[in-house]
């Protein structure tokens, strides 16, 4: 994706945060079959990918400090405005790296953010993310499943394997199980099973997963 692209998706992120308030954000409880993971770690969790702050409540309710973070400036605006208890945002762009220090958390949440990426950049923001864990740290993920008909899976010119264009500069990439081990493969899968989301206008099928640092 060149940089025209990126700014467009950008200009597109930023157009679905406008004026987004608490009250409408709307949770599901996918975290919560995890919640262990969240317990006895003073390290802050990164939600990469954060959005309107989805998964903010429940990590906010385990006690966890956490840094929300997005591609989006307006996104970061309306969490610092939305949830005025974090004391840190962070605004980057994942294609470039994470901007912390090696070891710097032990828990990593991105939930349908992996997906946008070419193979090349997606192997690369998983060692980035591999970087900022500490030994044993955990990266907890969604993502679209080749299953999630209702939303693109299988549409556009496809650019790499599961891998499309979808026009106006948009890019997205569908797993199936194999694809998963593919990206996946110098990590430790402790967890990964394909679930329905229940969270827009229609079903979406995506991939719940844990990944352990290994290596």
């Amino acid at each position: 994706m060149d940089k025209k692209a990126l700014l467009l998706q950008k200009n597109y992120w930023n157009a679905q945060h406008i004026h987004y308030e608490r009250r409408y954000i709307k949770t599901d409880n996918w975290l919560a079959p995890f919640a262990s993971l969240f317990e006895g770690s003073a390290l802050p969790v990164l939600d990469l990918g954060c959005g309107s702050g989805n998964n903010l409540p429940f990590i906010l309710e385990s006690g966890r400090q956490v840094i929300p973070c997005d591609y989006s400036d307006l996104a970061m605006a309306n969490i610092r405005k939305n949830f005025p208890e974090i004391e840190r945002t962070q605004c980057f762009d994942m294609t470039e790296g994470l901007p912390f220090p090696d070891g710097f958390t032990d828990l990593v949440v991105a939930d349908l953010s992996l997906h946008y990426f070419s193979a090349k950049t997606t192997f690369h923001i998983l060692s980035e993310i591999k970087r900022v864990l500490t030994p044993e740290g955990i990266l907890l993920f969604r993502l679209n499943s080749m299953n999630d008909v209702n939303y693109g899976a299988g549409v556009g010119q496809e650019v790499e394997k599961h891998y499309y264009f979808t026009g106006e500069s948009s890019y997205k990439r569908f797993f199936d199980e194999a694809d998963v081990h593919y990206f996946w493969a110098d990590w430790e899968l402790s967890y990964l099973e394909e679930h329905e989301l229940d969270r827009y206008d229609l079903l979406k099928r995506v991939w719940h997963g844990v990944a352990r640092k290994s290596g």
